[in-house]
């Protein structure tokens, strides 16, 4: 015999809410509340903007972030003062952003999949939009389908292949909606989606962490990627980038030796197209110089000067009188 269960009620939490001015300080007290305490900011902060859905699936939480960019911190302070911990399972199909907890980072992708966990500091930097489906897992739940699951944290599971793409799929399939009317028993929802996470990150832990000739061509597309997403960054090094991408300094600079580039070539050169975008449009005269070298991550106005006159044969102010 089937049993008709009543839908669960979807939490919102919506910075539609509040004026403008305290929409920021609102989705803090939101996420405090819908997930843990974390600190916020952003670079939008003046057209901020967020909502957060939130419902139960069992033992878990089934939530979806819709929203501005941000940067999100799990801090020391806010995990002495939270009465409980969890896992989180995260994926973002939208647009890439970064991962951060203890001392790795990863980059991720559109569908990747990535497991952190409360207890620890980390750090979410979304950095075109907020978007993202994000399961609350019970930490004992966790261990009792992955006994090292704290060696798996900020691991990025590409979510376009193997375990890892049918992990994502399931875990994309998981809105709040599904939550509230599930298809299925949720036993066996979070049931299934306790074995996809021991089949992926096994999978994930048996792959060899030293890519072949082959797969440095991929590679080297994600390095340049992360180069590119990141160029604003002032002090932006080769190590950064490789830390963040969970690989040696040595194999990124072998892998962009294989495409006869270097990493300050190409660092260089998505600065500079930004740089010429910017000083090519009437909307940014309202900037100076120097604060167009900022925004593309050189801080030295003069040094800027020279780099434009260097690369695209012109200085800034010349550029701007030759559109």
């Amino acid at each position: 015999m089937s049993h008709a269960v009543a839908p669960a009620a979807i939490q919102t939490w919506s910075t539609e809410a509040v004026p403008q001015h305290q929409r920021l300080d609102y989705w803090i007290g939101a996420i405090c509340e819908g997930f843990l305490e974390m600190d916020v900011t952003s670079t939008e902060a003046r057209t901020f903007g967020a909502t957060l859905e939130s419902v139960p699936l069992g033992p878990l939480g089934v939530n979806r972030v819709r929203g501005t960019a941000q940067d999100v911190y799990r801090t020391r302070r806010a995990i002495a003062h939270s009465r409980s911990n969890y896992y989180y399972l995260l994926c973002k199909t939208d647009s890439p952003w970064v991962v951060v907890q203890d001392d790795r980072s990863a980059r991720m992708l559109p569908g990747d999949v990535v497991l952190v966990d409360s207890r620890r500091c980390y750090a979410f930097h979304l950095l075109q939009s907020a978007d993202t489906i994000s399961l609350e897992l019970p930490t004992a739940w966790v261990d009792a389908w992955l006994p090292d699951a704290g060696d798996l944290v900020a691991h990025r599971l590409d979510g376009r292949t193997g375990w890892g793409g049918v992990l994502a799929g399931f875990a994309q399939q998981l809105s709040p909606e599904v939550a509230a009317r599930p298809p299925l028993p949720p036993a066996l929802l979070t049931d299934q989606l306790g074995g996809l996470l021991s089949l992926a990150f096994g999978q994930s832990a048996a792959m060899p962490a030293a890519p072949d000739r082959g797969g440095r061509a991929a590679l080297r597309q994600r390095v340049l990627d992360a180069t590119r997403e990141r160029h604003a960054e002032p002090g932006l090094t080769a190590a950064g980038v490789a830390r963040e991408l969970g690989i040696s300094e040595r194999s990124l600079h072998r892998c962009l030796a294989d495409g006869a580039t270097t990493f300050a070539t190409a660092l260089t050169g998505f600065r500079m197209q930004v740089a010429q975008r910017m000083l090519a449009d009437a909307r940014f005269d309202r900037l100076s110089v120097a604060e167009i070298g900022f925004r593309v991550g050189l801080s030295d106005a003069s040094h800027f000067v020279r780099q434009c006159r260097r690369h695209l044969g012109h200085t800034p102010g010349e550029l701007r009188r030759l559109r």
